[in-house]
């Protein structure tokens, strides 16, 4: 297991930065999540703007003027922070990174560089656009110019739903340490995360008439490629998604013994026994094998994203994609957690997880919007196709 990509570098390659050990590793997967999701969501929107389901937004810009002391400061701040913290991280090179983040720990030096790089960025890109009189013009916005915001949306409330989720579904560890359970970067609750960054995405997409039908099959196959994505950043970084005990034999020869069985030494959650030998901070490992599901769910995400990709252009019902991702996710999701380590709930003597009461309103939901979907009409095609650019 790589904890962070310090870990991983010194083992791949023999290289020791320190300052990576402030890369979390599931973080960085997160990253690439994130990145290949908004890649296939922008690829899908310019693919239905060009069909003409999807319209643009007229807006009003002033360009040509100069930068002003508000921008100049904010640009100045957001420089600041990230030198004073991100960059000052892989200057200083702490042992304990979150620890570091949640300090008043820091690099002034690097803070004020950046800052100062920020701010005379902003001012000389503003400089070269001036004109001798600032004047308004109507620009067109197409859904796809939005990735951008999709993607700080679907963060902030992915982040937020997902602890918060993870926290209801862990209660005695929340009460607690509160702060500490709201702070940590671990524990995050994937479906929590689905439900909140989704109601802050149909938000937004009614706020700038963006048709929801066409937005939610746009944003089906991104979802199940950053669920796979980061499932990777879950095994590699140990994070305690993985199985229950692996006691049966291994059923074919030619299978690694990790892809059956696994310790998950190293773990970043440090649980476990200790490992013979191992100083430092990431120094446990499960007493027995268990079945590690992030990759077993990495893989079939990976093969349910190929599906919807392939199935995206012969699917023409709007809103049916999105439909079928919601049942191809509650399955997967659903028979997981028969071989996971989850927390149970007791309703009317039965004992199912979290995961699997939401997994089951998915499938079912995903099996009523395919029928309701049939049954309306398709939103009209937009009149303005030739004007995309």
């Amino acid at each position: 297991m790589y904890p962070n990509l310090y870990y991983a570098f010194r083992d791949l390659f023999g290289w020791n930065l320190p300052g990576l050990r402030f890369i979390n590793s599931f973080g960085f997967f997160v990253a690439l999540a994130f990145l290949g999701a908004a890649w296939v969501l922008t690829v899908e929107l310019r693919r239905k703007s060009k069909l003409g389901l999807l319209q643009y937004e007229e807006t009003k810009i002033i360009v040509g003027k100069p930068a002003g002391f508000g921008e100049l400061a904010i640009n100045f701040l957001m420089g600041f922070l990230l030198g004073y913290k991100i960059i000052g991280a892989f200057v200083i090179g702490p042992e304990d990174p979150q620890s570091f983040i949640f300090s008043d720990q820091g690099s002034w030096p690097v803070g004020i560089l950046a800052g100062l790089f920020f701010a005379g960025w902003k001012w000389v890109e503003k400089n070269k656009q001036k004109l001798d009189k600032p004047e308004e013009r109507t620009i067109r916005i197409w859904p796809q110019d939005r990735v951008g915001d999709f993607v700080v949306f679907a963060a902030l409330f992915g982040f937020g739903g997902a602890k918060i989720f993870h926290n209801l579904e862990n209660w005695d560890d929340f009460v607690k340490d509160p702060i500490g359970a709201l702070l940590s970067f671990s524990g995050l609750t994937f479906y929590g995360g689905l439900i909140c960054a989704a109601i802050a995405i149909l938000w937004y997409a009614g706020k700038h008439k963006i048709s929801k039908r066409h937005l939610c099959d746009a944003t089906a196959p991104g979802l199940m490629l950053a669920y796979a994505v980061g499932r990777l950043g879950c095994q590699v970084a140990g994070d305690g998604d993985w199985g229950i005990a692996s006691t049966h034999p291994k059923p074919f020869s030619w299978l690694p013994d990790g892809f059956w069985s696994y310790t998950y030494p190293h773990n970043v959650i440090n649980y476990g026994e200790a490992i013979p030998g191992c100083t430092g901070p990431y120094c446990s490992q499960l007493p027995v094998g268990v079945y590690p599901t992030p990759l077993y769910e990495s893989i079939i995400c990976f093969v349910l994203f190929g599906i919807l990709w392939y199935f995206r252009k012969r699917i023409n019902v709007a809103g049916r994609i999105f439909a079928l991702y919601l049942v191809l996710n509650g399955f997967e999701r659903f028979f997981i957690e028969k071989i996971r380590v989850n927390t149970k709930y007791s309703i009317f003597g039965f004992h199912p997880t979290q995961a699997e009461i939401i997994s089951t309103l998915l499938v079912l939901s995903g099996i009523a919007i395919w029928i309701w979907m049939g049954k309306l009409t398709p939103p009209a095609a937009s009149p303005r196709t030739a004007d995309l650019t």
